[in-house]
């Protein structure tokens, strides 16, 4: 090998017309040439990067995809579709996508944001990102609140496809919930799902009774309260009431329980509805959670305001007794309560000893004021096993308390009910006797 490439060499040499570099030497520039173009090409670049948010005049976009095949990019299709995006006159971040392949076209493409896939929880999020390497920018835009659309088609003979999507989006959900209960489940399991979907049934009804008439200014007889606030308010640890009156809404006076200089304090959950927020079940208790849709049912805004003040005063009530109580100190931890309520649940409520821990009477005292304004949300027939869970209590540890403010309980559809007849009518306490 030594030998011959030295005889190249020496040919090479003689030769003088040729310039061209051995073929040897011109293979390992060649390969200089692509290293050099690699590296440049490695070269990092300043880049600013820009990161884009939703704002009020600006929307994010939109991802919408469509399983059943459809492709709206074809060239031979005539008309091109058409797009419409909707939004919830309330509740801002409900949106719903509706593709229609042409004005004349008798199926139409609808997803949602609240309802099928998009119920599931999201474990990612995701945003889309363009270099634009001429004025070195990285522009980084989310994806609007992960919204991913699974267009489903729907077609004329159903009704309007917006319509109809909107209308079986409360119920989408719990009914997959119950095919997978019955497909893959316990006979106990499937007796409890069951049993919810009764209470789902009766907390929901078709055509909900207007509120106004519970949460009108009521005559108040000041002297019965007065009269009774001595005596079975204390026996019984129940808030204050008259037992004269001949309505359940006067029964329990509600500006005897929520005073008028802590309505304004009351106005978180308010604030949340009108700024189309979903409540946490975290953050809130389990009744206030399943009513929500209440606050949406009612036409007068006072109404509204004082529904959701009284859901929040109920919020307060259930935070101070886990706040107070060895089980359920952690879901109180973070909550705030504001001053005005701090000082009256205290002085109201509180231990006198040293002990953080609620006494028995101020506790089913507390109890009482909660169940009293369940029964002013419930229209006063209220289903309690979520509220029971929310006091942590069992179902049947709270009929007692029930029965100590007056009601009664009824059996609707397989469902318990309590109500508040009027006049109230107390039972007897019944002290034992010691062996």
């Amino acid at each position: 090998m030594g030998k011959k490439h030295k005889l190249d060499t020496q040919l090479l040499d003689e030769d003088e017309p040729i310039t061209t570099p051995p073929p040897e030497q011109h293979s390992k520039k060649k390969h200089k040439t692509k290293k050099t173009r690699n590296r440049e090409e490695q070269q990092p670049i300043d880049v600013k990067i820009e990161t884009i948010h939703s704002t009020s005049d600006k929307s994010l976009p939109l991802i919408g995809y469509f399983p059943s095949g459809y492709d709206p990019q074809k060239r031979q299709r005539a008309e091109e579709p058409v797009v419409r995006v909707l939004k919830h006159a309330r509740r801002n971040n409900r949106l719903q996508v509706v593709v229609s392949p042409s004005q004349s076209s008798s199926v139409n493409f609808v997803g949602t944001n609240y309802s099928g896939e998009a119920t599931a929880p999201q474990m990612c999020s995701y945003a889309l990102g363009v270099l634009d390497k001429q004025t070195q920018t990285l522009k980084i835009v989310q994806i609007e609140a992960n919204k991913i659309f699974r267009l489903e088609p729907q077609f004329e003979g159903h009704g309007n496809a917006a319509d109809e999507a909107s209308k079986k989006v409360d119920n989408e959900a719990t009914i997959e919930d119950s095919r997978l209960n019955y497909n893959f489940s316990t006979k106990k399991s499937e007796l409890t799902a069951k049993k919810e979907r009764a209470q789902r049934a009766y907390r929901e009804p078709e055509a909900q009774e207007d509120l106004n008439s519970k949460m009108a200014d009521v005559m108040v007889n000041v002297e019965a309260i007065e009269v009774v606030a001595g005596t079975t308010s204390i026996a019984r640890n129940i808030p204050p009431h008259d037992i004269s009156a001949t309505r359940p809404q006067q029964a329990y006076p509600l500006e005897k329980i929520i005073l008028k200089g802590e309505w304004r304090y009351l106005t978180d959950i308010f604030e949340l509805f009108q700024e189309g927020k979903d409540i946490k079940p975290e953050a809130y208790p389990l009744f206030v959670c399943n009513r929500m849709h209440k606050i949406e049912e009612v036409k007068d805004e006072e109404v509204k305001e004082s529904l959701a003040c009284i859901f929040s005063y109920i919020t307060h009530l259930i935070k101070f007794k886990d706040k107070n109580s060895m089980d359920g100190f952690s879901s109180a931890k973070h909550h705030k309560f504001p001053n005005i309520l701090t000082q009256k649940f205290k002085s109201m409520f509180a231990n006198t000893t040293e002990s953080k821990r609620l006494a028995d009477d101020k506790r089913d005292l507390l109890i009482s004021y909660v169940l009293v304004l369940t029964l002013f949300v419930d229209n006063f027939k209220t289903e309690f096993s979520d509220i029971a869970k929310d006091l942590r209590m069992p179902t049947v540890a709270l009929r007692p308390h029930f029965e100590f403010l007056g009601c009664k309980f009824v059996r609707e559809n397989n469902v318990m009910l309590a109500t508040l007849p009027a006049p109230l009518k107390f039972p007897e306490i019944r002290n034992r006797r010691r062996r």
